[in-house]
């Protein structure tokens, strides 16, 4: 091995030891569980644990960051997917959301899950547990629907949320 391959390959080194140094931050802010999606639908306990698997570790603040999350760039991309998901949908907040709101994700959840787009295929790499058969897709776009149906998404009478009747 020539000199200077030997020099490039240990300032990659370098680098990537350096990158070590910089971790992400895995700390979950306050929130009250009561606001959380599955417990104020009242999910049944085969779709919740669906959604816990294949949803919450980049829609919620119950994220199971897995060992590589600890190795730079790695981290960096995961922690960006899972800000990226929180930012779009966060089911541990969800009842801060309005009614118009609580029912687009009702339906677009259902959506996102039977036509096969969530969990996204760079999670399912990683996470092989997240990976839903058609049955699965169908159970859980079921129940979403039944809530969809039910109004039980968007009523703000069916949530306590401290807020005063005018």
């Amino acid at each position: 091995m020539n000199k200077k391959v030997k020099i490039a390959l240990y300032a990659l080194l370098g680098i990537l030891v350096a990158m070590q140094f910089f971790r992400i931050d895995k700390k979950v802010p306050s929130f009250s569980s009561n606001d959380d999606f599955l417990v104020l639908t009242s999910a049944p306990d085969d779709v919740a644990q669906l959604m816990r698997t294949a949803c919450y570790d980049c829609h919620s603040y119950e994220t199971k960051y897995p060992w590589y999350a600890n190795i730079a760039p790695v981290s960096w991309w995961l922690k960006s997917h899972i800000d990226e998901g929180r930012e779009h949908l966060n089911y541990s907040l969800y009842a801060t959301y309005s009614a118009d709101d609580r029912e687009e994700i009702i339906e677009e959840t259902g959506e996102a899950v039977t036509e096969g787009w969530m969990p996204l295929d760079s999670y399912k790499w990683g996470h092989p547990e997240a990976r839903l058969t058609d049955a699965q897709r169908s159970r859980i776009g079921e129940w979403l629907m039944s809530l969809s149906l039910s109004g039980i998404g968007a009523e703000d009478d069916v949530y306590d949320l401290g807020e005063e009747e005018d």
